[in-house]
């Protein structure tokens, strides 16, 4: 299943940047990084079988083995696709969200967009860890 983040704004090269590559370079599933200007920009059509996951602050914050379960099962499932949506400064509409298959939230804090780029790119990585049984992921 491709791990696909589609990002507002730039990441340029920056200490975040190198961040999300890698952890992204860690994950042996397929991974994909769309960056969109701000406004506007031609957002890539989702196909079939996939799943649209937008990072919103009024998401559910799960754990991260909850996460993983969830990427577990739409893989098992089938899902082709997984779409992580990063939206612009002003975050998504309501008709964006209820388009959504999960409102996914990186806790309560509010944060920087490249940060929060990071944090999913890790939280990726230990996901894929804990579904291949890799000692990564520690709880307690």
């Amino acid at each position: 299943m491709l791990l696909h983040i589609v990002a507002r704004g730039r990441i340029g090269r920056s200490p975040e940047a190198e961040l999300v590559d890698r952890y992204l370079g860690r994950i042996a599933w397929p991974t994909r990084v769309t960056e969109l200007p701000d406004r506007g920009g031609r957002v890539p059509p989702l196909g079939g079988h996939a799943r649209r996951v937008m990072l919103d602050e009024t998401g559910d914050a799960l754990p991260s083995r909850a996460f993983a379960e969830r990427l577990g099962r739409w893989r098992d499932d089938g899902v082709r696709e997984a779409r992580f949506e990063l939206g612009a400064a002003d975050g998504f509409s309501e008709v964006e969200r209820a388009e959504a298959d999960l409102l996914l939230s990186l806790g309560r804090a509010t944060w920087p967009h490249l940060l929060a780029r990071a944090m999913l790119a890790e939280q990726l990585f230990r996901a894929t860890s804990i579904l291949a049984g890799h000692p990564y992921h520690r709880e307690g």
